[in-house]
């Protein structure tokens, strides 16, 4: 079932941005001083955000299909986890970037990059859903 692939495809598309974020990218810029840090934060988060947005929304509806599809409730326990990053974002995440996007750099200091270490550790969350939606997909494939 070409959609069931299309689901898996696109949660792990976006558990591996998730976790290049986390490993890669906000080591990285946590080394920069605390204005700078923020500049770079800016536009990455609203580059992340708009594709990791796109691609949660895509495995859902294509898991959802799948289940519809074949009944496997694999299926739909994937793409509720790949939907559920939207609410978690929403409530949870959303008021730290709404904070970080307030803030201007040059009146960044320690509690910004306090800040933006605490967004990391609450995008996690979204790594983790993402992982488990790829879990499920390929439990999914397996069944048939």
């Amino acid at each position: 079932m070409i959609a069931g692939q299309l689901a898996f495809a696109a949660a792990a598309i976006f558990t591996g941005a998730a976790f290049y974020i986390s490993a890669v990218e906000q080591p990285a810029r946590l080394g920069l001083e605390d204005g700078p840090l923020l500049s770079q934060w800016k536009p990455a988060y609203k580059r992340g955000a708009a594709m990791q947005g796109s691609i949660a929304v895509a495995g859902f509806l294509l898991g959802a299909v799948s289940w519809a599809m074949s009944g496997q409730i694999w299926w739909l326990a994937g793409a509720l986890l790949m939907i559920a990053n939207w609410p978690y974002t929403m409530m949870v995440i959303m008021p730290v970037n709404r904070q970080l996007m307030a803030t201007e750099p040059s009146a960044a200091g320690h509690g910004t990059r306090e800040m933006i270490r605490r967004w990391e550790l609450l995008h996690r969350v979204r790594t983790a859903l993402g992982a488990a939606a790829t879990l499920a997909f390929v439990l999914a494939s397996a069944q048939g």
